[in-house]
């Protein structure tokens, strides 16, 4: 049975050095991204904590420090990622100290954490790679032998979910004693412009808003499938999908193409924070239709201001959202479209939605993740 943290004040004058690769804040921003930015934040204004960040880059190095939230030290040398993370795939080093200088803890946050003197914690996001592996990109097919030696090297694994950690149990063989699970907090979006509904094709009024890059652990095809069903008998509903382009844009567009009102999905790639809070401040519903999921932010997102949310039963979803989802079997079409159904015409049940919603996101916050994810830390060093 895996681990919960238990977050609680540290010591008075126990200070803690830890390290954390920020390196998915560069570029343009993505689930492990928004996991940073927000832990990060609240680590840093934690007492007891000495927060510094690294990326494991030659050339963007010097644009960590434009993203870091305040009170984020940065001070690295030079990381050449390639041959870097080569070495670090056969060998224990060089560790990361000879780059960042010293530290209590290093902080791994997206599946790999380098070699180093201090105690490490590695972040496990999902097991996609594992239980779908024609779910993903070639690079991610590494991610299970990097956890598996970085367990066998003493480090900890840090989880989103209870969700994912007892997977990290059953499918990586780690022992329980190595395993905690910290939910995540909610992505802060902007408070969204006045009157700021998106073009919405002519004739329509509402919208079901689907957040997620096209790739098939999403499953929008099953989305636009089930907006095939519900679209001729709601002649003012469109469908707006958010989301970068990806390794399903193909599955994606011939679904598309053969639904009878294509003009009535709208894809408007990939959006900023400012973006994505006016289309959830004018969607009717949030529909996430994944296949599998670690966590799930659009969704808690989309509860913290007030929208109704149909999801799938997909992995950590049931954890995560509880009863303040409308939630259906995965890769079902027909179950979706009649939950969208429900929610779109029972202001009754929308109503419901919309207040088990606002409470349950009120219960992810940074500041309970920073303070289970010092819990951690600190058990790491304890243990090193």
């Amino acid at each position: 049975m895996t681990r919960h943290v238990a977050p609680g004040p540290p010591p008075e004058g126990d200070r803690l050095r830890v390290a954390l690769d920020a390196t998915p804040l560069l570029g343009r921003p993505t689930g492990v991204g928004a996991f940073c930015r927000g832990a990060l934040g609240a680590l840093a204004a934690r007492p007891g904590l000495e927060v510094s960040a690294f990326a494991v880059s030659w050339r963007r190095r010097h644009r960590l420090a434009e993203v870091l939230p305040p009170g984020v030290a940065w001070h690295q040398r030079a990381m050449p990622a390639r041959p870097l993370h080569q070495a670090w795939r056969h060998t224990s080093g060089p560790p990361l100290e000879w780059f960042v200088g010293a530290a209590d803890v290093v902080h791994g946050t997206n599946f790999v954490v380098p070699p180093a003197r201090a105690a490490r914690v590695v972040t496990v996001h999902d097991l996609t790679s594992v239980l779908y592996p024609e779910l993903c990109q070639p690079a991610s097919l590494a991610f299970p032998e990097l956890v598996r030696r970085a367990l066998a090297e003493g480090a900890l694994v840090h989880t989103p979910s209870a969700w994912v950690a007892g997977e990290v149990v059953e499918l990586l063989g780690a022992d329980p004693g190595q395993v905690r699970s910290v939910h995540s907090g909610i992505p802060a979006l902007p408070d969204p412009a006045r009157g700021a509904a998106p073009d919405l094709p002519p004739g329509t009024d509402r919208f079901v808003l689907a957040v997620g890059t096209a790739e098939p652990r999403k499953d929008l095809p099953g989305l636009v499938a089930a907006f095939d069903r519900l679209a001729a008998e709601r002649p003012g509903l469109a469908l707006v999908l958010a989301g970068p382009s990806g390794w399903g844009e193909e599955a994606l567009d011939a679904a598309v193409a053969r639904t009878g009102f294509a003009a009535r999905v709208v894809r408007t790639g990939w959006v900023d924070d400012a973006t994505l809070a006016r289309l959830l401040a004018g969607a009717a519903v949030l529909a996430y239709p994944s296949r599998y999921e670690g966590f799930g932010f659009p969704p808690l997102q989309a509860m913290a201001v007030g929208v109704p949310v149909v999801a799938t039963t997909a992995g950590s979803l049931p954890e995560v959202l509880g009863d303040a989802a409308r939630l259906v079997p995965a890769g079902d079409p027909d179950a979706l479209a009649g939950a969208l159904a429900e929610v779109l015409d029972d202001e009754g049940r929308r109503a419901e939605l919309v207040s088990r919603g606002l409470a349950r996101a009120a219960g992810f916050t940074w500041e309970a993740t920073a303070a289970g994810l010092d819990a951690l830390y600190r058990d790491a060093r304890s243990r090193r």
